[in-house]
Formats: structure tokens, sequence, C-alpha cells
């Protein structure tokens, strides 16, 4: 997204507060159906789905997107980018206030960007921002170090939540504040309830500032474990939605209830790939012909084609390939046997070894299943694979988070540009320990780091893709990842629904406009 500058004013704000919507009645019930659980709910410092979709009904942003990749007003009213690209000007409402009555002002703002930029697992998403001034309470200027391609992006719901500063600035480490659990925001809706691994209770947020919003009296997101339980609550009509739904089984099924819609619109941020990470810190896979021979051995096309019953596409690096910067050259490592044996024995393994393999609880086709047919695949080049179930997503993000393992199957979203999601998978300064989805491989190359950070302020997008071409080269050598498959998300939603969101973050967007109709 090319920086530029312009000014968006009282109009545009106008028009989003006021616009006619349909005439469908107020209030109810959501209930949204998750199998993932969050370790918490304040998205500053935490990514995933898990804690997005509620985060973002919680905290409003300064901007929110469109379905075109158009950025509107939310908190800021109005912007303006600098011509030089080096100076972002946020324009306030001023008649946002906090759950609690507290006005939102410019330092809550100015907090807010660098304690995500200080603790999110994307450190490079707000590297750029140098400082933060607040001239007056509806006035936020960030200065940028470097012009930043993607900032404004970053400055949306899923990215960028607005908190509170006289609730969390108060001394206490932000990663494991009490109130991450029981958070106060100035979104559309407020937390009732938050009880871990069951359910998150949403009410309605009376003073929300764009008026006539939201629409529902309440929102639940069910933690239902059970994949199985999980399609049965959506088709007997115990919850309503159904957001990143990824199983071949499951799309079916639901797109057979006739109450039921079911959409694969909403997804075109999230770039979500399904890959094996190597952590590259072991002695065992620390040299690249190891990494190497285990993606010779894998059958990317079987995985898509046979387990995914054709409805997941190969994903060959580490840009989603429906993005204008994937490069289509990178080495692909189709199947070959022979090959991947002789890799081992050049690192000296030709009597094999073993190895034990993670993966996600919840998305069973796209992490058990495949971490099941690798304990089968890799026995074929002498590998010898220990498939370790977790008990629960926190788990699992401890582990991988904590560089507790060894294989692990992962699903990482590029959100949007490469600076903000691709990048912090392979910096060698984003080695985080205990941060899930920053730089868990260990991964370190000198160059690398060199093309990732210039490709994070260059603004030509011919330069951008071509930086970003040989850093894929380089990575698809390297392997701290195996890239399988693209995700193919749908969300299902009950017929009854209005303006279920369909832009490019899905429900990781305010819920503000949905209704329920006739």
């Amino acid at each position: 997204m090319k920086l530029m500058s312009r000014l968006f004013g009282a109009a545009a704000f106008a028009a989003l507060s006021s616009t006619a919507l349909p005439a469908f009645a107020d209030g109810g019930t959501l209930v949204i159906a998750s199998t993932q659980v969050p370790r918490h709910l304040n998205g500053a410092v935490q990514s995933g789905i898990a804690t997005a979709v509620p985060s973002t009904q919680i905290f409003a942003s300064p901007l929110r997107y469109d379905e075109n990749w158009e950025p509107q007003p939310y908190l800021a009213k109005s912007w303006d980018v600098s011509e030089d690209g080096l100076t972002v000007t946020l324009n306030l409402v001023d008649n946002a206030t906090f759950h609690d009555g507290e006005a939102v002002t410019s330092e809550d703002v100015a907090y807010s960007i660098m304690t995500t930029k200080a603790n999110h697992p994307f450190k490079s998403m707000f590297a750029p921002v140098e400082s933060i001034d607040t001239p007056d309470a509806q006035t936020v200027v960030i200065n940028l170090s470097s012009p930043h391609p993607a900032l404004l992006l970053a400055l949306s719901p899923a990215l960028a939540p607005v908190l509170p500063k006289h609730v969390f600035d108060d001394g206490q480490d932000i990663k494991s504040h009490p109130m991450n659990a029981t958070p106060v925001g100035s979104g559309p809706f407020m937390l009732e309830e938050f009880k871990p691994g069951e359910a998150i209770v949403l009410k309605k947020n009376p003073n929300f500032f764009l008026e006539g919003r939201p629409k529902l009296d309440e929102i639940i997101v069910r933690i239902i474990k059970d994949p199985s339980a999980l399609l049965i609550a959506m088709e007997n009509g115990e919850a309503d939605m159904y957001p990143f739904m990824a199983g071949s089984q499951e799309i079916r099924r639901l797109e057979k209830a006739d109450h039921l819609t079911v959409t694969a619109d909403g997804y075109a941020a999230v770039g979500p790939i399904n890959w094996l990470a190597f952590n590259t810190a072991s002695p065992k896979l620390s040299d690249v012909r190891v990494r190497q021979a285990i993606a010779y051995a894998v059958d990317r096309d079987f995985i898509t084609k046979a387990l995914h019953r054709g409805v997941s596409s190969p994903q060959r690096g580490p840009i989603i390939e429906g993005s204008p910067f994937f490069d289509a050259s990178i080495p692909a490592y189709d199947t070959d046997l022979d090959k991947a044996k002789a890799l081992m024995t050049e690192a000296g393994f030709a009597d094999g070894m073993e190895l034990t393999i993670d993966y996600i609880p919840g998305p069973k086709e796209q992490q058990q299943s495949i971490a099941e047919y690798m304990k089968s695949q890799l026995k074929k080049i002498g590998i010898d694979v220990t498939v370790r179930a977790a008990p629960d997503f926190p788990t699992w993000a401890g582990r991988v988070g904590g560089h507790d393992f060894e294989l692990s199957m992962d699903i990482v979203f590029n959100w949007g540009d490469p600076v903000i999601g691709v990048h912090r998978t392979y910096l060698s300064n984003n080695i985080r320990q205990g941060v899930i989805w920053s730089n868990t491989q260990q991964y370190a190359n000198d160059k690398v780091d060199s093309l990732l950070n210039a490709a994070a302020v260059e603004i030509d997008p011919e330069k951008r893709k071509a930086l970003y071409s040989e850093f894929q080269q380089i990575v698809a050598t390297d392997l701290p990842v195996y890239w399988i498959n693209a995700l193919p998300y749908h969300t299902a939603y009950d017929a009854k629904l209005q303006n279920v969101p369909t832009g490019i973050w899905g429900s990781m967007h305010p819920l503000d406009m949905v209704s329920w109709g006739e």
C-alpha cells in the first residue's frame, strides 16, 4: 500500500456515523463459535484469531478498513500523511469514551501505539515509529524514522487496539497485566464475563461514539473444543456464526444446512499459511540439509488434494501466493525420496534420527492430520517421528513460543502486508523467548535482515517486489519453515444475520453493524 499525502475530513466521518442502514430490528444476541482458547483479550500484546475477534469488539482503533482495502474513519475522523511519508497526523473524534466513562484522548492513542510497538509479536509493524506528539487532546502526530508503506493498515482494528492509559500504564508488565483478562476499551461492546476455555460474553456499549451502533445487545463467543460438537451447534441453531472455518468436511457439511450462509469472503488481508516450523537451534535441525531432506520427503500435493479433498491450495513460500510480492520461481521441493535420503546421509544421519512434532489443537485437518502424515512419510527417510499433542492452545503456544519444540505445525498470517505479517518470522532481532508468532524458529541470516529492513521502508512497489523476491530465494534455500498450503477460510452464519463483515479483516473487525433480520 503506497503512502501518499491525503486528508480524510469530516464528510467521510459523517458518512460513517450516519450512513442509512437497512431497517432491521435492533437487539438480540449473536453466538460466535470457536475452537480456539485465547490467553487473554488484549490484542495490543497478543496476536491471533482467538484474541482478535473479541479484542476488536472491546477496543476501538484509529482507523478501520473497507472491502476495497481503503482506510475509513474510526477513532480518527481524519488523517494526513506528509509528502515525504515521515509524519502521519490523526485527528480524533471528540465524543469517544472508554467503558469506564473516561474520555479517549491523544495520550491514549500514543501510549497504545508505543505499547504495541514494544510488546506485540509483530515487531516490524511499528518499528519506524520514532516518537509521537500530542499537541492537544484530539491530535496525534506520528513521527517516523523512515517511510512506512503499511502504517495505515497497521492502525486498523485487528492490529491497533487503543488502550486506556489510565488503566494499563500503572507500572505493571503489560504482557501479564491482570486487566488483560478484564479489559476496558472504547469499542462497540463491553466485556461482561470471560470464562477461559468456555465463553466470552460481551454486552452492548450504550455510549459508543458512533450513533445508532452497535445494533446487537450481546455477543457471546462460545469455546467449543470438539469440532463435531461445534458443527452440531451450528446446525441446530445453538451457535449463529462460525468464522475461520477451514476444514473441507466442515465447509461441505454446513453448506447443506438450509438456514446457513457459507462464504469465503472476508479474509483478503489474512493471508493464512499452514506450515511446518523447524527449530533451527536444535542440533538435529541446525543443518540445512536435514531441513531440505524433510521438505523433499513431504508430498504437498497429497496433503492438499487427498487430506484436504482439494479445498486447500499449495503454498510454496513465505508470502501468500495471491500476493503481488510472491515469487513463483523459488524452489518448490517437489517430492523426491532419493534426494531426501542422500541429504540425510550428507548431514551425517544415514542411520536416521528421532524427532518430535507438535501441532495446534483444534483444526484437525490442517494440523493433527498433517502431523500424523509426517510421521508416516518421514519414516521413509529414516526419521522416527513422535507426534506430541497439546491439551489446549495455550499449552501449544507456550511450547513453541518458549522454543521447546523440534518440529511444529503452525498457522501464520501475512496480515495484509509483508512488513506486518512476514518480517516477524524471519528477522533475527525478532527472536523473542515466550512470544508466539515471532521468530520462534530462531532463524538468523544477515542478508535476510538487510533485505527485509530495506523493503520495510521502500515506497516504490517494483523495488519492494525485487527485494522480496531476493528474500524469498534465500529463505527457500535456508528453509527455517516448510510451507505447505493456504488455508481455505470460510465463514458460516445464520442467513437471518445482516451486515456480516466481509471486508479484509472479516470477523476481526467491529461487529457494530451486524443485526438480525426477519
